[in-house]
């Protein structure tokens, strides 16, 4: 089984914002491409996410399938290939005034789950480790928009009565 950690400079609903996104994926998963919600309830229990893999000219498509979620807690997620399916798990914890955000995946089926071995956790920990570095990186991207959109509505719109001019 291979886990890895990472504290973030966010809180855990900043860090659910980025999760509970099937678009945003491919941003700060290692190895995808592509991402898009493939129903309208991600991430619901039972949704699901596709997703594409490009290695040169060629491109694999996948699905991942929500097992399990408690918004702002824990999201856990099965990704199916044609190898079989992997178990991977997100747990969001505060931890003071930043999150802890634990993420564990083994194998569950199919010759991957028969071949797993210590050499592959190795790969998947250096996998997670840039994933939890990526998902920091587009949590901060989230709060910088979100504070972008909240500045542009404090902004009074140009005509609104109240004096102000957009001088640009």
């Amino acid at each position: 089984m291979a886990q890895w950690n990472r504290v973030l400079d966010a809180t855990p609903e900043e860090v659910w914002e980025v999760l509970s996104d099937g678009q945003r994926y491919a941003r700060w998963v290692v190895g995808a491409h592509d991402s898009w919600e493939r129903d309208d309830h991600w991430p619901a229990v039972d949704a699901e996410l596709g997703y594409a893999l490009k290695l040169g000219p060629w491109t694999y498509r996948g699905r991942t399938i929500s097992r399990r979620c408690e918004p702002i807690r824990r999201l856990e997620l099965e990704a199916v290939t044609h190898l079989g399916s992997a178990r991977i798990s997100f747990l969001v914890e505060p931890w003071g005034s930043r999150t802890l955000v634990l993420v564990d995946e083994h194998p569950l089926r199919g010759p991957a789950a028969r071949w797993h071995n210590s050499g592959a956790d190795l790969v998947l920990r250096w996998r997670h480790r840039h994933l939890l570095a990526r998902m920091e990186k587009a949590v901060f991207s989230a709060r910088a928009r979100s504070r972008a959109g909240a500045s542009d509505d404090a902004r009074p719109s140009p005509g609104s009565g109240d004096g102000a001019r957009d001088r640009s």
